[in-house]
């Protein structure tokens, strides 16, 4: 019955979302556009995150990490867009092109170079080919390629525009052109300030011709009005002939520079300098660098993409180091505030760790960074050591709405931070970071759980009145899962005092050791005191055995699986069925793991490019959350990696019936190559 569930619900989002057969395993290809059903794919960096739009020559949002205000949504910090500094227009024969005036309209994701590329005809004059990158190698800026190829004499008039989005205030356009014997350089500025006032923001761009120096076009600037301005030039073009330009562009806050203005500037005059064919090549060394930790299936080139479809965002949304974490929409938008919650240390930083630990260690200096004001957070509730916000954005302090009862209440965030710290050092053996990073903040998350539970006698060390994992329970005690994760971390804090040869303070053990995970008559692991088996949001229970590996035992496993499973709500967040198909996997249920696994993201693809939303029907692209969990499935499910005291091993697993091999590569410190065949 439950594997029918699974069926029908694929079926029907098959129905709704159809993927073009045509893709490579490298290529994500939009060719069926509807402007009005368009869900946007992120080209980003781990700084910058670029966001596409069914409007030709146009991008849709630019967001800038870990710049944070408060604007749009009441009490709470907002991340904050930036200048839109890659829009374009196009006028041919002096005529403006709009969506009515093109056809054969295409879009396609390169992931092995994360380029855009956008090809469509215009006016039946001339094919249009654009290609657009957050640059890998310079964190602040991006650039698009143009071709313009005409197929009648034609007069046309490229445009480089920055627009400002509405919330930014105080806007300031600029424009100069710095005039030197071998190079002229036109630079388009735009400076504003955030809502408050409190940040500056900063866009620059600038103009890459092929020309030698004084052949350039003349450059045109219009300052339209204080929102947007514009660099334009005219160009004529006999039938067959192409032309071609780029542009560069770059933006920074005051977040990053005590001066965004003239920093922008200087990024845009080096890229520029640099040349095209040098940034391609420099940002597509950095992308074949990452794609050395790499998944491809063979004999099944559709799965081997979608995959690739989910590395390719947690790659583009992080970056090696930074202390910049992971919200969980990514940089694909203004989702959940760009806040950082759980989704980034339970669901998005194992992959992260097994396959890019470097920019898994930016991840958890974001707590590190952090700690004083969760230290803060734990005195305010009346505890001792560090208890971590459920949402924090700039500065580590609570950041949930005041409505929602997570902000106060969903404190099992502070073990998993606690349990990616511990797995960080059991991945990468580093004493010293464990000295320096990890043990200061292990301490500080055992200090709290030890302040935290109510000592009610042996087996009795109660956590009450939380928000469950399944955040449908709330105000719950000894919740599963919470308990789960505090018992991890007053044991992981204790493991790595010994390895630092430090004293460890006994009653983090004794502590644990007194922790309860309830029970029913039956053995069923119990999510709450007052659990009856009603719907729940989301994994739970699960979670103990998988990534928490609290208990291996497998028939408590299928127990549990057989018994959660039934009541999880089928519109909950994607994240949980990848964990059932790890469960059903190292159960030795193949067809079942394989079932789950499709389920877990499938039915959230949105057109065209299938980028996934929080739950099925969702409107909220990208969830990389939802990503991490598919993620897990297939690394520690079908590959069977698995994080251990000294490393990560493989143990057994088994492949879907469709895929002839799993191939994985540049797993963990030593990079190894980890295969699964039938």
């Amino acid at each position: 019955m439950q594997k029918m569930k699974y069926f029908l619900l694929l079926i029907n989002a098959f129905i709704c979302f159809n993927f073009v057969q045509s893709q490579t395993p490298w290529e994500v290809v939009a060719d069926d556009i509807d402007p009005s059903n368009y869900y946007g794919v992120t080209v980003a960096n781990g700084v910058i995150g670029i966001v596409s739009s069914a409007e030709p020559m146009k991008i849709s949002d630019v967001v800038l990490n870990g710049t944070y205000d408060y604007y749009q949504r009441g009490r709470v910090s907002n991340i904050l867009k930036t200048f839109n500094h890659l829009n374009m227009n196009l006028d041919i024969d002096r005529q403006r092109i709009e969506p009515k005036d093109i056809k054969n309209y295409k879009q396609t994701l390169n992931m092995k170079t994360a380029a855009l590329e956008t090809t469509f005809t215009a006016l039946d004059k001339a094919e249009v080919k654009t290609s657009m990158m957050a640059l890998r190698h310079l964190p602040y800026s991006a650039m698009i390629n143009v071709e313009i190829k005409a197929t009648k004499d034609i007069l046309i008039t490229p445009m480089s525009v920055i627009e400002a989005p509405v919330h930014l205030a105080d806007v300031r356009n600029y424009y100069a052109e710095i005039d030197r014997p071998h190079v002229k350089i036109p630079l388009m500025t735009s400076v504003g300030l955030s809502p408050s006032g409190r940040i500056k923001l900063a866009a620059s761009n600038s103009f890459i011709f092929e020309e030698d120096h004084g052949n350039e076009p003349a450059l045109i600037h219009e300052d339209w009005d204080y929102n947007m301005h514009l660099t334009k030039f005219h160009k004529q073009l006999k039938a067959g002939e192409t032309y071609a330009f780029s542009i560069i562009a770059s933006t920074c806050s005051s977040e990053q520079y005590e001066d965004p203005h003239n920093e922008a500037e200087r990024l845009s005059i080096y890229a520029m300098l640099e040349g095209k064919e040098r940034l391609q090549k420099a940002h597509e060394a950095a992308w074949e660098e990452l794609w050395k930790s790499n998944v491809t299936v063979e004999g099944d080139d559709d799965i081997t993409r979608d995959i690739r479809f989910a590395l390719y965002h947690l790659y583009s949304f992080a970056r090696a180091g930074t202390s910049f974490s992971l919200s969980p929409m990514g940089l694909s938008g203004l989702g959940y505030n760009g806040h950082v919650f759980w989704d980034t240390e339970l669901w998005m930083f194992p992959p992260l760790l097994m396959m890019q630990p470097e920019i898994a260690e930016s991840l958890l200096n974001y707590r590190f960074e952090r700690l004083e004001a969760a230290k803060q957070n734990a005195f305010a509730h009346g505890y001792k050591g560090a208890m971590f916000p459920w949402e924090s954005a700039e500065d580590g302090s609570e950041d949930t709405p005041v409505w929602a009862l997570t902000g106060p209440f969903e404190h099992h965030i502070t073990g998993c931070i606690g349990w990616a710290f511990w797995k960080y050092f059991e991945v990468t053996q580093d004493q010293e970071w464990l000295e320096e990073k990890g043990y200061p903040v292990l301490k500080e998350i055992a200090v709290y759980w030890a302040s935290r539970v109510e000592r009610n006698g042996p087996g009795k060390y109660d956590i009450n009145n939380v928000v469950a994992a399944d955040e449908w329970a709330e105000n719950v005690d000894n919740n599963a899962f919470t308990n789960a994760v505090a018992i991890l971390s007053l044991r992981y804090a204790t493991l790595a005092a010994a390895v630092l040869n430090k004293k460890a303070d006994p009653d983090w053990t004794h502590v644990a050791d007194n922790i309860p995970i309830l029970k029913f008559a039956d053995g069923v692991i119990k999510e709450h005191a007052t659990y009856k088996g009603e719907e729940i949001k989301q994994a739970d229970v699960n979670l103990l055995a998988y990534p928490l590996k609290l208990y291996t035992d497998k028939e408590q496993i299928r127990k549990d699986l057989e018994y959660y499973e039934p009541v999880m709500s089928p519109n909950g967040p994607a994240m949980g069925a990848g964990i059932l198909s790890i469960l059903y996997n190292r159960l030795g249920k193949a067809d079942a793991a394989a079932d789950v696994f499709a389920y877990s993201y499938k039915r959230n693809e949105v057109p065209p490019f299938g980028v996934i939303s929080e739950a099925a029907g969702g409107t909220n692209p990208y969830f990389a959350t939802g990503a991490g969990a598919m993620l897990q499935a297939v690394l520690s499910g079908f590959g069977g990696l698995d994080i251990v005291e000294d490393g990560i091993q493989q143990v057994d697993s088994t492949i879907p019936a469709s895929w002839k091999k799993l191939i994985i590569t540049g797993v963990g410190r030593d990079e190894k190559t980890f295969s699964v065949t039938k």
